[in-house]
């Protein structure tokens, strides 16, 4: 997890309490590296005493370039734009990347990660889900109505599933990598809606 602020820590202990095992955090100051796992509550409250990771009990520190290069199954670049480039995609031993930041991954690494055969989950779908919420509220507040926090998250898992085989049927059919599969489904749900409507002032 590259990155521990609102994402990050919370990407974090998601995973967690699904059991997965957190090996490496960090933050703008660096980061830090546990094999055996980290808990990412006690990080979370390390950092918000020492303002930083870095130094947390039962963790060694490591730089936030050599988080990158860390053989893992899941990378999550949730700090920068720009973090994975032409310099040190190559260096990425993850299966998956999935994009917490906006625009971690410059489109020259998008073609190594690519070619290296990492699957990229772009930061336009791993994102969406606070877009989808958003939605929500506004369909709530129109209609007067409030619904559970289990009514939310059921309704976000059902659009974020669709959305992901969406892209990856794109991906799929055109023979292209997801970001241009989240880019074909985009444009051709902007495309259809205009088409349903009409074009308006």
């Amino acid at each position: 997890m590259q990155g521990y602020g609102n994402v990050g820590s919370t990407v974090a202990r998601i995973l967690f309490e699904k059991k997965a095992k957190i090996v490496a955090l960090s933050d703008s100051r660096g980061g830090v590296f546990n094999s055996r796992g980290i808990d990412p509550l006690k990080a979370f409250r390390y950092k918000e005493r020492a303002g930083t990771v870095v130094g947390m009990p039962g963790a060694s520190r490591i730089s936030n370039e050599d988080l990158l290069a860390l053989k893992c199954d899941i990378l999550i670049p949730a700090a920068l734009e720009n973090a994975i480039t032409l310099h040190n995609a190559d260096q990425v031993k993850a299966k998956i990347v999935a994009e917490g930041a906006n625009g971690p991954t410059t489109p020259h690494a998008d073609e190594v990660l690519t070619r290296k055969g990492i699957f990229v989950i772009p930061d336009i779908l791993a994102n969406a889900g606070g877009v989808a919420v958003s939605y929500f509220e506004w369909a709530q507040n129109l209609a007067g109505a409030h619904w559970l926090d289990t009514e939310v998250n059921q309704k976000l898992e059902l659009v974020m599933r669709q959305s992901f085989n969406d892209v990856y049927m794109a991906m799929r059919k055109h023979r292209t990598h997801s970001r241009a599969g989240a880019y074909i489904v985009a444009v051709s749900r902007v495309t259809e809606a205009m088409l349903v409507r009409g074009l308006f002032p």
